[in-house]
This record gives structure tokens, C-alpha cells and sequence, in this order.
């Protein structure tokens, strides 16, 4: 597969569709085969250890002396984590138009909880916005 796709396609179409294409490469060349439950727990579990790699390469451990990040291995470490992320949203039947429609709507509703608008409890706001 090449490195630059020229496309006038949505993006996230693209990557829904290119990650379903190395799932079911990946699954038919080592003959996985998993319920459905099974795949989300291990695609949620990759995604776990991928967010400790992208944490180790943050350098995340101030008791250390400082060095420099290294830019792109910190990137390649988050696409590790968006692959498994998109995996799993494949593997529970989420499609990319479903997922931005439910993040449209929970980013409002995040919004809606900082400004004091949400009916979700918790999140009222105070005088204080530290206390």
C-alpha cells in the first residue's frame, strides 16, 4: 500500500475502510476468529498498552533527567492507538458516519456540562470554580 493516498474522500471514511481492510487481512492470514465481545476486549486492551507507549515516549517520568522527545516516534506510538481505536469501533459495528454523529453529539454535551447546562448531576457550577 502507498504512503500518500490522493483522495477527495472523507478522511475518516478512508481510515474506517483501510483499518476493516488490514482487520480482515490480518484475521483470514492467521485465522483468527473471535466473537465479537472477544475482538472489542482485545482491540480495548492494545489500545491500553499503546497509550503506556505513548506515554513512555512522552516522557512521562519527571523523577528522570530531562531528554528530548522524539517527535516521531511520539507520533507513530498515537497512529498505534488510533489504529486500535478504529478497530474496535469497526468491531462493534460502528461505522465513521455513526462516530462522528455520536461525538458531535457527546461534545455538546460536554460543553453543555462545563457552561452548567447539562441535567447529568456533577457537574453544576459553583462561585468557585476551584473549590
Amino acid at each position: 500500500m502507498s504512503d500518500k493516498i490522493e483522495t477527495k474522500e472523507d478522511k475518516l471514511d478512508v481510515l474506517f475502510r483501510m483499518q476493516a481492510g488490514l482487520d480482515a487481512y490480518i484475521r483470514e492470514k492467521r485465522e483468527l476468529k473471535y466473537t465479537k465481545s472477544e475482538w472489542v476486549c482485545k482491540k480495548a486492551l492494545a489500545l491500553i498498552v499503546e497509550l503506556g507507549e505513548v506515554v513512555e515516549e512522552a516522557k512521562y517520568k519527571w523523577w528522570k533527567n530531562d531528554s528530548e522527545i522524539d517527535d516521531a516516534k511520539l507520533k507513530e506510538e498515537i497512529v498505534d492507538v488510533l489504529h486500535f481505536f478504529l478497530g474496535m469501533a469497526i468491531d462493534s459495528g460502528m461505522t465513521a458516519d455513526e462516530l462522528f454523529d455520536i461525538y458531535l453529539k457527546k461534545n455538546k454535551e460536554n460543553y453543555d456540562r462545563q457552561n452548567g447546562l447539562s441535567a447529568k448531576k456533577g457537574y453544576e457550577l459553583s462561585d468557585n470554580p476551584k473549590a
